[in-house]
């Protein structure tokens, strides 16, 4: 537990209420066009910043400590909320264009490709910022501090979270956030294009279940060998400007306070200059029953993490901060100049992002909202998904010929859900696997079944209910379309923090604001239906009558309370009659103070159909193929967040197995007695075992989650317009028994560089349709410490197709006399080549991958060999090449 040395600080919150009144009455000399200095554009922000704070009442400093920091009208100063996200896209704000999930983007090994996505997602956000701000909108999720990327290493692959990340090797995650962050943040000298927030700091990943108790500790050697690489990487080569600590403690001490990670480590050793985030509510864990419990009271817990250098505290009620932070400075815990150093930090940001200068001072301000989802950005995005398509096996039968009659099944084959991943926007133009296919093979050669849910409480197929069997009571007589009842202005009763907000959540008005007919609900509202504003809270209740198409169980589900003869049916199973009429309501409510809001309001009224026999409609359209195309693996509504799901296979958002969901495998085995080659498709955010996949299908796919163009990617690879070239940024491991304990941090047994059994799919795995001829041209036999070493070698493309060729380079420490990894990645590029074309390509390994943690835990390059294997995708695996590099001199 910490301990704080009290200071007597008598009068100090009467002192720091009057201070704005008499700091400046001297020395605040204002310009002739400029109220105050901090207006001022021509001084620097170090100048602007202080006069600004120096302004500040006490307790208007410590409510500007809130994720929602409330406007200080007197000064001219907007409101704020610095929570948004953009995680692979902008997210929550309504459309926008969304590319492959983080581990998918990882899953493309190219740097340059990730700089262009984040640049295009930053822009995105620009225009989407200031067209909020113009329309009145400062609500959440319409700002330009991002929390992202999540650079925590994904140590194993049951953490449902580990989507969100760039993989499990600590030089692949930081080479990538470096240039996501670069891309987020912009070039301009002077001005930040968003701020980009890396996270989870520090060693966090997962469980879920137990991250707001969990205290790991881990030694120094897998503390700087694989758990803070990216984030030093973060600060020192992209200048991240936001660090978001995790909820978990580290040796004793919770994140949000720990002085070794926060000040010791990350300001001191890494130079970082920016502001520090909580993840929200991380620091109600510090005294909260049954989590870290390490104080009593919240004052103290929000004394200690400001003191420790914890900056913005993301909560859900402002009063709540306000009075306990208020209560710290009055006991002692805490005094005001850590109030200034947290306001001065968060002031500093919002000055560097231009939010006090004229917009025409400010380039990025001019972006305009047609970028948002723009052809230049679904083009990319479907560069995207090609390119983080992972093939692992093919047995000669891809591609496919555009003529091939193929039988598309599996429960992911039409489910947009695995476009998305999670920390989503929502998709300008999304394309499933069976519209991809469809519009390269045609429609008429793929027939399509989903052959079976992905569990069975989850269906891939869930469509909204079509109008054609929606309808209501027009005095007397049944027309078509439901009933719509607009009420506006709806106040939210409390701060409620739940899945989905219901009537009895709100206070409205008796009589309607609109009543209407609405063919369907399927709606998204980029101007509220209301008063076409961007932002405003109201409620829609639909009434009337649903009709059934035929004799069966159905599900209905969505984002709204559904309910049938009085009774919610939200996941129930309803008996219903062909062509008879059902009673049925459904409400939806959305505000923008809900901690669910996300900005453009969407709702959908969604069924199923649960009794049809699915095994035998994929068996019959198997048979009048050629080739069964097999779309299955698990979804982002099975692995995530604290999620509330525990089924087979799946707790709490994370996993208990590796194995594909039963009911998938009993399907696939049934097909594969038809005697029909299978290319399977796996997609998922994290790694499968897939055993009887790799044994008896033809051909594998691996989809990351691979964003809206996911279908329009996948058929260009499956026809062979494009060539594979994604590598797996994780290993496919053969059992969840080849794992230690899942909260076990320690490294050994974890990942490529530590595991020492057999891999399903090792790290860096992956196939190509084309043949390439590499060839080493140059590389010392002798370096001296402090060094890189610089690889030179010419790749040929042996195809008659433009291609691209990642080409990895790894290292491995032969002599060391601790514990070092089996084998590291240290370089690696992807290579575009042209027909028969021939390039020489030149590739880096920087001094830094050679260190080591000694016997001293401290970190050091030894001299010794070390071994060099450079490789290309693993159908060329003749190609390979291994030498050895001595390194010769000491350190000087």
């Amino acid at each position: 537990m910490k301990r704080f040395s009290i200071i007597v600080l008598t009068g100090l919150i009467f002192w720091g209420c009057q201070s704005a009144t008499t700091t400046h009455q001297e020395t605040d000399i204002v310009s002739e066009n400029y109220e105050y200095p901090f207006r001022n554009h021509e001084l620097s922000i170090e100048e602007r910043v202080d006069d600004l704070v120096g302004r500040l009442t006490l307790e208007e400093k410590i409510l500007q400590l809130f994720n929602d920091a409330p406007a200080i009208d007197r000064l001219g100063i907007p409101s704020y909320n610095w929570w948004n996200e953009a995680l692979h896209g902008v997210a929550r704000a309504g459309k926008a264009t969304v590319f492959p999930q983080a581990i998918g983007m990882a899953s493309t090994f190219n740097e340059e490709l990730m700089l262009d996505i984040s640049t295009a997602i930053s822009d995105e956000g620009r225009a989407k910022h200031h067209h909020f701000e113009d329309n009145g909108v400062r609500s959440i999720y319409s700002g330009l501090t991002f929390w992202s990327p999540n650079i925590n290493i994904f140590r194993d692959p049951r953490w449902g979270r580990g989507q969100e990340t760039y993989g499990e090797d600590p030089y692949l995650t930081g080479r990538m956030a470096v240039n996501f962050i670069k891309g987020l943040q912009g070039d301009d000298p002077k001005y930040f294009k968003s701020i980009a927030t890396a996270k989870h700091y520090a060693v966090h990943s997962g469980p879920e279940y137990s991250r707001h108790s969990d205290n790991f500790y881990v030694n120094d050697r897998d503390l700087y060998q694989t758990y803070l690489p990216a984030f030093k990487m973060a600060v020192e080569d992209a200048n991240v400007y936001s660090i978001m600590c995790a909820y978990n403690r580290f040796r004793d001490r919770p994140c949000c306070g720990s002085d070794l990670l926060l000040d010791d480590i990350l300001r001191k050793e890494f130079g970082f200059e920016g502001y520090v985030v909580t993840d929200c509510g991380a620091i109600t864990d510090f005294y909260k029953k049954g989590h870290h419990e390490v104080v009593e009271t919240p004052s103290q817990a929000m004394g200690w993490a400001l003191a420790s250098g914890t900056d913005l505290n993301c909560e859900m009620d402002i009063e709540f901060i306000q009075d306990n932070l208020q209560e710290a400075v009055a006991n002692g815990v805490i005094n005001e100049a850590n109030i200034n150093r947290a306001v001065k930090r968060l002031f500093t940001a919002r000055f560097k992002l231009g939010m006090f200068d004229p917009k025409e001072k400010v380039a990025y301000a001019q972006i305009p909202m047609s970028v948002v989802g723009s052809p230049e950005h679904q083009i990319l995005a479907t560069k995207a998904a090609e390119e983080s398509f992972v093939l692992l096996k093919n047995n000669d039968i891809l591609p496919l010929a555009k003529s091939t009659k193929i039988a598309l099944i599996g429960p992911n084959a039409d489910n947009e859900d695995i476009l998305l991943g999670n920390y989503n926007g929502l998709p300008i133009a999304p394309i499933t696997p069976k519209k991809g296919l469809e519009s390269v093979f045609g429609k008429e050669n793929v027939m399509y079944a989903a052959g079976s849910p992905l569990v069975p409480t989850l269906y891939g197929n869930v469509k909204p209910v079509p109008s054609e069997f929606l309808y209501h009571d027009a005095n007397g007589k049944i027309e078509k379309g439901l009933k719509a009842e607009y009420y506006k202005d709806v106040k939210m009763i409390g701060n409620l923090v739940k899945e989905r907000l219901e009537f009895s959540d709100i206070e409205r008005d008796d009589k309607a604001f609109m009543t209407r007919v609405d063919p369907s609900i399927d709606f998204l509202w980029e101007t509220t239906p209301i008063s076409g504003k961007l932002e405003e809270s109201f409620a829609v209740r639909w009434t009337g009558k649903v009709k059934a198409p035929k004799t069966a169980t159905y599900r209905f589900s969505g984002n709204l309370t559904i309910k049938m003869n009085g009774e919610i049916i939200n996941g129930a199973s309803i008996d219903m009659v062909k062509d008879q009429y059902y009673d049925i309501e459904a409400d939806y409510v959305i505000h923008p103070f809900w901690w669910g809001n996300t900005i453009t309001p969407h709702v959908k009224m969604n069924w199923v159909e649960l009794s049809k026999d699915y095994t035998t409609e994929a068996i019959e359209v198997a048979k009048q193929s050629d080739v069964i195309v097999f779309c299955g693996g698990i979804s982002p509504r099975l692995e995530g967040e604290e999620m509330k799901i525990d089924i087979d296979g799946f707790a709490h958002g994370d996993r208990t197995h590796l194995q594909l969901p039963q009911l998938q495998k009993d399907l696939l085995q049934k097909l594969y007695t038809l005697g029909k080659p299978i290319v399977y498709v796996n997609f998922s955010g994290s790694a499968l075992a897939l055993n009887w996949n790799k044994k008896n299908a033809d051909a594998i796919l691996q989809g990351f989650y691979p964003g809206e163009k996911t279908g329009i990617g996948l058929a260009n690879i499956i026809s062979g317009k494009t060539s594979p070239s994604g590598r797996l940024p994780i290993t496919f491991y053969q059992s969840v028994d080849d794992l230690p304990d899942f909260t076990d941090y320690a490294m050994k047994g974890r990942t490529y560089r530590y595991f020492e059994g057999t891999p399903l799919y090792p790290f860096g795995y992956g196939l190509s349709y084309h043949e390439v001829d590499m060839q080493l041209l140059s590389m010392k036999e002798e370096m001296n410490v402090g060094q890189s070493l610089d690889i030179e070698l010419s790749i040929e493309n042996k195809s008659n197709k433009a291609i691209k060729e990642v080409v990895q380079v790894y290292l491995k420490d032969v002599k060391a006399d601790v514990t070092v990894p089996l084998q590291s990645l240290a370089s690696f590029k992807k290579v575009s080549l042209e027909p028969n074309e021939k390039k020489d390509v030149k590739l880096t390994i920087d001094a830094e991958r050679f260190e080591l943690i000694n016997k001293e835990l401290k970190k050091e390059i030894q001299l010794g060999t070390f071994e060099v294997h450079i490789k290309v995708s693993d159908n060329n695996q003749a190609e390979f090449i291994t030498k050895k590099v001595e390194v010769k001199k000491s350190m000087l």
